[in-house]
């Protein structure tokens, strides 16, 4: 567990596990940190290989600081991290606000990324089931006390009182989503896993359009399997994704390891 100086933040972040290869980076979702997020996999992901999970601005460990949170501050953070650390290169896995970050990493660093691993994620606000950001403006603090999100913010912020500012900020986030257009999709080098519930905030649809951007969607038996992949985990929410670790982790495994 460690803190790094990082365009001006103080970045924290665990390395976990050992093992040959490439490390895999874990960027959680919003309001999240590296318990909530991945608590139930971590263990697992790190069976075989080294994890390096890291905290954005304003979330858990990390403190804020005085400029706004976004996708794209976010990956540039992830890379000031990599470079502090002496990691060239690394696979990426990312849950909701973090599986954007880790598409903004694959998009605009690709000489960082080896594998992505992007779950419920969605390459525009198309691609989030209608009507689903309409409340986010009337969001307060106080609608989450109480929760998991809330509870670990109280446990590992360095500043308790600081949760209505972070709410603020990812309202604000949340109010102009981040997009890419088609084309930087289908340009995307890093073999991806897209990951999505079959109850998900992102719409199957979408998902099923961004695989074939990535070149899925063939028959296999004919034409070879793609780089990329799409699991829809049955039975399954969007805030539960993270929780089907006896699933992801051996699917993540074997397409890190392919």
């Amino acid at each position: 567990m460690a803190y790094a100086p990082v365009n001006g933040l103080s970045m924290y972040h665990e390395w976990h596990g050992d093992g040959p290869g490439r490390p895999l980076v874990l960027l959680h979702g919003a309001l999240s940190g590296i318990g909530t997020s991945f608590g139930a996999i971590l263990p697992a992901l790190a069976g075989g290989r080294r994890v390096l999970a890291v905290e954005f601005q304003a979330h858990a460990h990390t403190p804020d600081a005085d400029r706004p949170l976004t996708v794209d501050g976010f990956a540039a953070d992830v890379v000031a991290l990599l470079d502090h650390l002496d990691v060239a290169v690394a696979d990426v896995f990312g849950w909701s606000m973090g599986a954007a970050v880790a598409l903004r990493l694959g998009t605009d660093h690709p000489h960082r990324v080896g594998r992505l691993v992007l779950a419920s994620v969605a390459f525009d606000a198309g691609g989030l089931h209608p009507g689903l950001l309409d409340g986010i403006a009337h969001l307060e603090p106080e609608h989450l006390h109480g929760s998991e999100l809330h509870e670990e913010y109280l446990r590992t912020a360095p500043d308790p009182t600081g949760w209505p500012a972070l709410v603020a900020k990812i309202k604000k986030l949340d109010a102009d989503p981040p997009r890419w257009p088609p084309s930087a999709i289908r340009a995307l080098v890093a073999p991806t896993l897209l990951v999505l519930a079959d109850s998900d905030i992102v719409r199957p649809e979408h998902a099923v359009e961004m695989f074939r951007l990535l070149g899925g969607g063939v028959v296999g038996d004919l034409t070879g399997l793609p780089a990329s992949r799409l699991a829809v985990l049955p039975g399954t929410t969007h805030t539960t994704v993270p929780q089907r670790a006896d699933w992801l982790a051996p699917m993540i495994d074997e397409f890190l390891d392919g």
